[in-house]
């Protein structure tokens, strides 16, 4: 039974890493058919750093669960992992669902990127539950990426005058308005990343079979 799970597991990644990773190449070959690639724009947004991320993330505990290893040095990344997607997911869904960004070239691959990958990483999350315990303490770093996130375009969107996200964009909404917008998404994720710990730990993991 614990065989068949554990292949069953690392199906499950490898399918939607594999996934994750077409669909962010395809993109690029696409933008380049086009000539509308810019690699550090592209490389720039958030949804697609958060897929590569959970590519690897995906990829690395696939070869560790099939030599036997344990994921324990990985628990932190699959959490971070996790957080970043759900974030790309929500924020897509509830501000720039309805807008033409300059990301979603390819139809199948906003589903993917936007959609189908954060809910598969979530999915994962809640039906292999880490039997570490990680606290919210500790899990307070995974917010550490999205800040600098913000931080770099903000300073790198001055100077080049290019922003990946209208939200993001004060010359649109103001700095004030990317402030309140950016500091409501930062409340969001500190109350993800509490619900994310809820499901760890030996117990939760003991729970959910």
């Amino acid at each position: 039974m614990e065989m068949a799970k554990r292949y069953i597991f690392t199906g499950y990644r490898i399918f939607f890493g594999l996934l994750a990773f077409s669909a962010v190449v395809t993109e690029m070959a696409t933008l380049i058919e086009r000539n509308r690639f810019v690699p550090f724009n592209f490389f720039s947004f958030f949804t697609i750093e958060s897929n590569l991320f959970a590519v690897v993330v995906f990829m690395m505990s696939s070869l560790w669960l099939e030599q036997g290893k344990q994921e324990k040095r990985l628990a932190m990344l699959r959490g971070a992992s996790t957080l970043y997607m759900a974030i790309t997911g929500i924020v897509f869904s509830l501000l720039l669902s309805g807008l033409d960004v300059e990301l979603t070239a390819v139809p199948w691959d906003n589903t993917v990127l936007h959609y189908i990958m954060p809910l598969a990483v979530a999915a994962y999350w809640l039906i292999d539950p880490l039997k570490e315990r990680i606290t919210f303490t500790q899990a307070s770093s995974w917010l550490v990426f999205p800040i600098v996130y913000v931080l770099y375009t903000l300073i790198r969107g001055h100077f080049v005058n290019w922003y990946p996200y209208p939200f993001l964009n004060p010359n649109e909404h103001g700095y004030i308005g990317v402030a309140i917008t950016s500091i409501a998404i930062a409340l969001g994720a500190a109350a993800l990343v509490w619900v994310l710990t809820l499901f760890t730990g030996r117990d939760t993991a003991k729970k959910m079979r």
